[in-house]
């Protein structure tokens, strides 16, 4: 049966190696990738609320917005990886069309936690979290075929 699906899928010519073993048996169903999406991104989503509402909590506040903002953002982005799996949605995030998006989106989660951890300046980390939202916002849009060209003609049209 195994040599059958094999041929099937076209990998008749080799012996599944040992990675190819694991990788088989370790793939998720549809059902589970889905509901894996779901939970993750329920947690992003959650955890940026509750960040929102952290915000005005006195002297800490501002911090503990830009940590639960962007762990929320880290997993909303990772929830994605269960609908296409971790290496292609890695190789789609650095294709050529979003690469400046995901330099600049994994460049501003980086240092709001830097700034809210080592450099403990609030307003840098709060600036961060503004540049996080538009590289997320723009990374997101990539996905939209022509989205990018619309915003800009709408942008460009709302300034002049």
């Amino acid at each position: 049966m195994d040599k059958l699906k094999r041929v099937l899928s076209g990998r008749d010519a080799e012996e599944p190696s040992g990675l190819a073993e694991v990788i088989d048996s370790t793939s998720l169903g549809w059902g589970t990738r889905v509901k894996g999406f779901i939970a993750c991104f329920a947690i992003g989503c959650l955890c940026s609320i509750l960040g929102s509402c952290l915000l005005w909590i006195p002297k800490k506040g501002l911090v503990l917005f830009a940590v639960f903002y962007t762990l929320g953002n880290i997993a909303s982005l990772g929830s994605t990886m269960f609908l296409m799996g971790p290496m292609k949605q890695l190789k789609r995030m650095f294709e050529p069309t979003r690469l400046i998006a995901t330099i600049v989106m994994l460049l501003c989660l980086i240092l709001t936690l830097c700034s809210a951890f080592w450099w403990r300046k609030a307003g840098l980390a709060l600036l961060f979290c503004i540049l996080q939202f538009f590289a997320m916002a723009w990374y997101s849009i990539s996905f939209i075929p022509y989205a990018r060209d619309a915003v800009k003609k709408c942008v460009s049209v709302c300034l002049s």
